[in-house]
């Protein structure tokens, strides 16, 4: 087991079918991966490796307004197309949702072990938060990137920093892993942060300087 601290989480999140996809790395570098359709499994997963750190890719809290929630808002401003989050009632009537859903029960079976980032700039010892890899490969490569060649990008960037990607197979795997390099690099404080404590944070990595 690597030393505490070290090893950081990136969780996709699906709808039923899809389920959860989760990588590990350790010191920026690949270490495991897993999937499973239940989210008990997946926080197991995360704490059995002495996770310090878990990025999430959904939203971490409900719109106030029904409308997108600031976080969403400042990086359409920044011309990242991002899904906006309804509330919590309007979730609960339409199917296309049942993702979001999903990612609210993850949320509460995580933050009894990781708590939730909400803008103190307090570090704790484990803490989760939401990313969002479009937004991430965006600020990884300095540039705004169609969604259409997001496999290709993806992977590349991922190399580019440092991480192996043979054994990511699928978009979902790959995300994952975009995800935990965000978590690995918040616990260097190379991030920047788009939202508020009412309707929580989005996490991306610092864009790079020329």
């Amino acid at each position: 087991m690597p030393p505490a601290g070290t090893v950081v989480a990136g969780i996709d999140v699906g709808g039923s079918r899809k389920g959860f996809h989760a990588v590990v790395l350790s010191n920026g570098q690949y270490l495991d991966q897993t999937e499973s359709p239940n989210p008990e499994d997946i926080v197991k997963w995360c704490r059995d490796h002495g996770t310090a750190t878990v990025a999430v890719d959904a939203p971490c809290q409900w719109s106030l307004s029904g409308r997108a929630r600031v976080s969403e808002r400042a990086l359409m401003a920044k011309k990242i197309w991002c899904f906006s989050t309804p509330s919590q009632a309007i979730a609960q009537t339409k199917l296309f949702y049942e993702w979001m859903l999903h990612g609210a029960r993850l949320y509460r079976l995580l933050t009894p072990h990781f708590s939730l980032y909400c803008g103190t700039g307090k570090m704790n010892r484990t803490t989760c938060f939401e990313t969002f890899p479009h937004a991430v490969a965006c600020a990884l490569a300095g540039e705004k990137l169609s969604a259409r060649n997001k496999r290709a990008d993806r992977r590349r960037l991922l190399a580019d920093n440092g991480v192996v990607t043979t054994q990511l197979s699928s978009i979902d795997y790959i995300d994952a892993a975009l995800c935990a390099l965000v978590a690995h690099r918040f616990n260097s404080k190379a991030v920047e942060y788009y939202g508020d404590a009412a309707e929580g944070f989005i996490i991306v990595p610092a864009t790079p300087t020329a």
